[in-house]
């Protein structure tokens, strides 16, 4: 399952890291941050539930980037 979600950060090398990791986090298939667009597309691994996954990946990207912004 694939999903977009909106995104608050204040540079390209702040949505990079976000990037970073959220692909990092368990459930995760892979993850794309458009800073442009302020979007974050993720794709779910099969069997996981996609908001405790979220949950995961918005806490993963706040110890990289403490002022970024995930819209569940």
């Amino acid at each position: 399952m694939k999903k977009t979600y909106k995104i608050d950060v204040d540079c390209a090398n702040c949505a990079n890291k976000m990037e970073v990791a959220a692909n990092e986090t368990a459930g995760v298939k892979e993850a794309s941050v458009n800073f442009m667009a302020l979007k974050m597309k993720v794709e779910f691994e099969d069997g996981v539930n996609e908001n405790d996954v979220m949950q995961e990946v918005l806490k993963n990207c706040k110890k990289v980037e403490d002022d970024c912004e995930i819209f569940l």
